[in-house]
């Protein structure tokens, strides 16, 4: 099996290695929140590691969670789900990687965009099967042309996926959108990891338009919990029994006293979740105002998750080489685009998990470079 690295954290690697001799950088390169876990969320986990909560669970998860996850998608999405669809993972990647396996037990294809998350290629790839890259627009805000797709499914196909807030690009698919693709006739992947960040309307789940998908989900991100490690998998019932064995035999279960962490999340943290939304709003206007200002914004302003794509094409074509020339000249970490694709040469992604302060210093910093290298 092939697999690439994952760029960005080679970045940060460098990042750190650098600091470790006295350079200042600013980390604008990682998809991690900059707040601290909400209150709730670790009381729970202190009362819960008091009372002995120390055991392994049932490997699909605590019943009282996946209750709540249930109810929570119906309270927010309007669908009804039953608590035996839903397993609770140990973050968003072991769901995917389960939620591959199980589709590709027999091999096929599953069509992914290009730009995307740059893990999809190599968990397909390790549960058997091959990714399937469909190049995507940035006038269409990277998303699917449906009509375009279409044209992509053949008897190999197994699932298309989607990612929506969007991590490279932060942009969302629209309700429209998400029905257009639901109506292609297989299975749908939808990694909803970035629900929550959603700044200018409000997030739609795929199972408001089918029943048949795969609903990847996370507590990393909204909740600012990246390395509780605590996500979960929603599935049609059909394939349970086979997630199941896949979860038993890979991790066991999940951690006992953090799937009260989950719990908590979901019962009391809402009003931390919207003080975040608003703060990373701030940072997103203030990012794309100077990207635009530089002159490398992208044509359609992202919306959602904590990441912007900045169109660097007139500046290189090996965004990899590019992201090191910034962060040793400029000492900013950026996330090269080729990490997330073919087509996503020729852009950086930069993250506003970071205050208001760093990445006005950041955007300084590559204002500056930018200004150096045009001179030349």
């Amino acid at each position: 099996m092939k697999t690439k690295p994952f760029m960005v954290m080679e970045v940060l690697e460098k990042a750190k290695q650098m600091e470790s001799q006295g350079d200042h950088i600013v980390h604008l390169e990682i998809g991690e929140p900059d707040f601290d876990t909400p209150v709730p969320i670790k009381e729970a986990v202190l009362k819960a590691i008091k009372e002995g909560d120390t055991r392994y669970t049932h490997s699909l998860g605590k019943w009282e969670l996946r209750v709540e996850i249930a109810q929570y998608y119906e309270q927010n999405y309007g669908v009804k789900i039953s608590p035996e669809q839903v397993i609770v993972t140990m973050g968003a990647s072991p769901a995917m990687l389960i939620a591959f396996s199980a589709l590709l037990a027999e091999g096929g294809e599953i069509i992914i965009s290009n730009p995307h998350y740059a893990c999809y290629p190599n968990f397909i790839s390790f549960s058997g099967g091959i990714p399937r890259e469909m190049k995507v627009k940035e006038e269409d805000g990277f998303k699917y042309r449906t009509e375009e797709l279409l044209t992509y499914l053949n008897p190999s196909t197994k699932a298309v996926v989607i990612n929506s807030p969007c991590n490279p690009t932060g942009n969302i698919f629209s309700a429209e959108e998400l029905k257009k693709v639901a109506e292609i006739g297989c299975y749908i992947i939808s990694d909803e990891v970035y629900h929550g960040l959603n700044y200018e309307g409000r997030d739609h789940s795929i199972l408001e338009f089918t029943d048949q998908a795969f609903v990847v989900n996370s507590f990393s991100k909204k909740y600012a919990m990246t390395g509780w490690r605590l996500g979960y998998l929603i599935a049609p019932l059909q394939f349970i029994r086979y997630l199941q064995i896949l979860q038993q035999n890979l991790f066991i279960s999940v951690t006992s006293f953090v799937q009260e962490a989950g719990r908590a999340a979901l019962k009391y943290c809402q009003k931390d979740v919207e003080e975040m939304v608003k703060v990373y709003n701030e940072r997103r206007l203030y990012l794309l105002n100077r990207l635009n200002s530089m002159g490398i914004g992208t044509k359609v302003p992202p919306t959602g998750a904590f990441y912007a794509l900045a169109n660097v094409n007139k500046y290189t074509q090996d965004s990899y080489s590019f992201s090191f020339e910034v962060l040793e000249k400029a000492k900013v970490a950026l996330a090269p685009g080729i990490d997330f694709g073919s087509n996503g040469e020729g852009y950086l992604r930069i993250s506003y998990a970071n205050s208001l302060e760093n990445i006005a210093e950041g955007m300084d910093r590559l204002e500056i470079f930018l200004k150096e290298k045009s001179l030349y």
